[in-house]
């Protein structure tokens, strides 16, 4: 009851801040602002002044500019029936971060930058290993080895070099947004990368991002880890060893420390990833992604968006493809990203071949746009081979049938989303309320261990009437599945202030 409570009173709160959620405007119009940065709907942020060049060493510091967020983030979670790992819980983040960007001398400049976040849950109440999207406000691996409760770190650490004709080369601990690895900031800290990131336009039309990514650390962590081990006993000798290395959701939990080392295989490979976005040709939008863990799995993805000018709105279909190859991760972790091995039979849970990660996956649109409302009827099909591996907070069905929190890339899945957006827009400030709805129904492969559901979203945006740095957003999913005591209800509530 208490948790209803909660949840109604924040859903009210954001109703009066919303202010013209009952009448909203026909068209948004973005006024010019002078705030530094802003917050799109996707949590990217938006550096709308940056420092500038200047001449002398000393300068490069003075000029620089600090960017600052204060951020609350509550999160619950009700289960329709309770169980062992079943928890119906509450959790609030307190935190915020403080970002410094240098000006750019002799082509140089540099970005530092600190993250904190405190959590406030009743541990008795609400075991760490039933937290569900609010573990993140918190290391669960530091709590169970010195009951730490919070998280300071060091987010952004790169030196950015801009010598060369439109192109830019990022060396340090840095934001990565490709296909492939995202910061996917929707918690209290960023999801972040240690490696080399080059970026260029020297090709007409035409956008590329190249990356090589030695270490990660994700958004409960304060130390870098593994991009893709899964730690055990043999990885560290703490309590929880299973949370000391990339313990992501969607993480392949077979590729073991103990299991890579049997296998000779370098438990500190890198991740390689390269985009590809060219316009070259009218109306149409070609994509191509690929990323590799040496010695382990790779995958390509192929996409293609055309867009077509009506009278008074615009059509876009869309298809996207990818292919997924094993090369030598499925004999040691298996085709299950849940980690079983195949036995002697050469089957289990359903997979037709248990032991390889080859795969494949095709997606397909369309997207209407009418003045500011777009409508977006997507559908993906994973090939009945094997699970896709990306624990990089990048979503391989993102835009066709991601919802939040929804992982719809397993074996013989096929998926089928309707999405509602109003209000869109890139600037990161949503003085008319930004809305997005969806209903996803998801068929899954009982066989390996999944199951059907329908998963019902809607999320709301809003930057305060009379303060732009003010932002607050609520976001809501339910999921319905076809098993009556794992439906669940996913509450997000969160407020940011920028300065």
């Amino acid at each position: 009851m208490r948790h209803i409570m909660g949840l109604s009173i924040i859903t009210s709160i954001f109703v009066l801040a919303s202010g013209d959620i009952v009448e909203p405007k026909v068209e948004e119009v973005i006024k010019p602002t002078l705030q530094k940065h802003a917050l799109k709907s996707n949590y990217q942020v938006v550096y709308n002044t940056v420092p500038e060049k200047v001449d002398s060493f000393s300068d490069m510091f003075t000029q620089g500019t600090f960017y600052g967020r204060l951020r609350s983030n509550t999160f619950y979670y009700g289960w329709s029936a309770e169980g062992a790992s079943r928890n119906s819980h509450l959790i609030t983040g307190l935190g915020g971060s403080l970002v410094y960007k240098s000006a750019n001398f002799s082509n140089f400049d540099f970005t530092a930058g600190l993250y904190y976040s405190r959590a406030f849950f009743n541990v008795t109440n609400d075991p760490l290993n039933a937290l569900k999207a609010g573990k993140d406000t918190l290391s669960r691996f530091n709590y169970a080895n010195s009951g730490d409760e919070a998280m300071g770190v060091l987010g952004q650490a790169y030196l950015r070099y801009t010598g060369l004709s439109k192109t830019e080369i990022i060396m340090g601990r840095q934001l990565v947004e490709t296909f492939y690895a995202k910061s996917n900031d929707t918690k209290m800290i960023p999801n972040t990368f240690d490696g080399i990131m080059a970026k260029t336009k020297v090709i007409q039309d035409t956008n590329i991002a190249m990356g090589y990514l030695f270490q990660q650390k994700l958004r409960d962590h304060t130390s870098a880890h593994s991009v893709l081990t899964y730690g055990d006993s043999n990885s560290t000798s703490s309590e929880q060893s299973q949370w000391s290395e990339n313990d992501d959701t969607a993480m392949h939990k077979g590729l073991t420390y103990s299991r890579l080392k049997a296998a000779g295989v370098d438990t500190d490979a890198p991740l390689i990833v390269a985009d590809v976005q060219n316009k070259s040709i009218d109306n149409l939008k070609l994509n191509a992604s690929f990323y590799a863990v040496p010695e382990l799995v790779s995958e390509v993805m192929v996409e293609a968006n055309y867009k077509i000018q009506m009278d008074r709105f615009t059509i876009t279909p869309g298809m996207r493809y990818i292919s997924q190859f094993d090369n030598g991760a499925g004999a040691i972790g298996g085709a299950s990203y849940r980690g079983q091995l195949a036995g002697k039979s050469g089957a289990v849970l359903g997979y037709k071949d248990a032991s390889s990660l080859d795969s494949q996956m095709l997606a397909a649109r369309i997207v209407t746009k009418y003045k500011n409302y777009k409508l977006n009827l997507g559908y993906s099909k994973v090939f009945d081979e094997a699970d896709l591996v990306t624990p990089w907070r990048a979503f391989p069905t993102s835009g066709y049938t991601r919802s939040m929190a929804r992982y719809n890339w397993m074996a013989n899945t096929k998926s089928y989303r309707i999405e509602v957006i109003r209000n869109g827009n890139s600037k990161g400030i949503y003085k008319d309320i930004y809305t997005q709805m969806s209903i996803l129904h998801t068929d899954a492969d009982e066989s390996k261990g999944y199951w059907d559901e329908n998963y019902y979203y809607m999320g709301f945006v809003k930057n305060f009437p009379t303060l732009d740095n003010m932002q607050v957003r609520l976001r809501l999913g339910y999921n319905d599945t076809e098993l009556s005591d794992f439906d669940s209800l996913d509450a997000r509530f969160e407020i940011n202030y920028q300065f």
